[in-house]
């Protein structure tokens, strides 16, 4: 069984900056990926950003230049600093982490999701 805790949502006017952070735990042998995905009320849930296990990243183009997403493997966590927010970044944020775990399956998880607010 593998937990995922999430925490650094809030409200936060434009302009400003927000941590996220995602924590796994539980039975995990690795991970291969760890990211962030959002989804706004009606939509469908993207992918925001997310790092793999060699440190390759990916990016949603409406974010680039302004969120980073970095992970520390020691701690089986990942973090999205976003910097310059803006009002549409307002969503449900979901931390995703691909995980193998016993006997030896490649599992997908999902958080329970943060809620980001960006004031104009």
């Amino acid at each position: 069984q593998v937990q995922l805790v999430e925490s650094g949502g809030g409200l936060v006017q434009a302009g400003g900056s927000l941590r996220l952070t995602c924590a796994a735990s539980g039975s995990i042998f690795s991970i291969s990926a760890m990211g962030w995905y959002r989804q706004a009320p009606g939509k469908q849930r993207e992918l925001v950003a997310r790092i793999t296990h060699g440190g390759s990243t990916d990016y949603a183009d409406s974010v680039k230049g302004r969120f980073t997403v970095s992970r520390d493997e020691a701690k089986n966590t990942v973090y999205l600093q976003m910097n310059s927010v803006k009002p549409e970044d307002t969503d449900v944020y979901y931390c995703n982490v691909v995980a193998v775990v016993p006997p030896v399956i490649t599992k997908v998880y999902w958080g329970r999701g943060t809620q980001v607010t960006v004031s104009s």
